[in-house]
């Protein structure tokens, strides 16, 4: 009754906090608290340094990342990527199966040294030894099942280097909120690139994300719709049937 009563509370106070919400757009989440936000205020410790004298520091083939010909690729921790997701998939699949089985047995003594007929006379009337057993048994199984899918998705996202793994890998993050009247888009992208992935537009494609995981989602007043109400949720969960 306790643990009734306590789950009750709770989707009250959820309720009483969506309350607040009522007429209002629902708020951006705050970049500040971020991970990319903390990335891009902390910059990592140098590699190595290195003293460079006048003349390196003016010459415009040095590799620095403000030289004319300088590598302007994200690298290092708080640095930003393009991030292009182009989402094309379609999936098929159709299985069918057929089994079936049939059996059957049947004995008889008709005729042996004349004991079947004696035994004839004492049986019941219309019970015969001359079938004495018979059976017989058959199965069947079909099922069919087949899946199609079909998704398409095409995206581009601007995301920060959380880290740079001892190995050189990076671990990049990104975010984007986009808001149309009481309804907010939300994208979300993370997962760990190679240096040598990232195109001279500073740009990678989804498919060279290790690990990727990309959220495309909303909130609003369209979603809340789209979703079943809590003490719904809750009873598909806990009921059994």
């Amino acid at each position: 009754m306790r643990s009734i009563l306590f789950v009750f509370m709770a989707l009250s106070l959820a309720a009483c906090g969506r309350l607040e919400q009522v007429g209002k757009a629902p708020e951006f989440n705050t970049v500040e608290g971020s991970d990319e936000f903390f990335a891009m205020n902390s910059p990592p410790l140098p590699e190595d340094v290195l003293r460079q004298t006048r003349a390196q520091e003016a010459s415009l083939w040095s590799g620095n990342r403000g030289s004319l010909l300088g590598d302007r690729r994200a690298a290092t921790r708080g640095d930003i990527m393009t991030v292009v997701i182009e989402i094309d998939d379609k999936a098929e699949i159709s299985n069918t199966s057929d089994r079936s089985r049939a059996s059957s047995d049947k004995m008889g003594i008709p005729s042996l040294f004349g004991i079947p007929q004696r035994l004839d006379a004492q049986l019941p009337e219309g019970a015969s030894m001359a079938e004495a057993y018979e059976t017989g048994s058959a199965s069947s199984y079909k099922g069919d099942g087949s899946v199609a899918r079909k998704e398409k998705l095409t995206l581009r996202v601007a995301a920060t280097v959380l880290d740079r793994l001892p190995n050189g890998v990076l671990r990049i993050q990104g975010s984007q909120e986009v808001r149309v009247n009481f309804e907010v888009r939300e994208l979300i992208v993370t997962g760990f690139v190679r240096p040598e992935d990232v195109s001279r537009q500073n740009e990678i494609t989804y498919d060279k994300i290790a690990g990727a995981r990309i959220s495309y989602g909303g909130r609003g007043q369209i979603t809340d719709v789209q979703q079943p109400r809590y003490g719904q949720q809750v009873a598909d969960i806990l009921l059994p049937f």
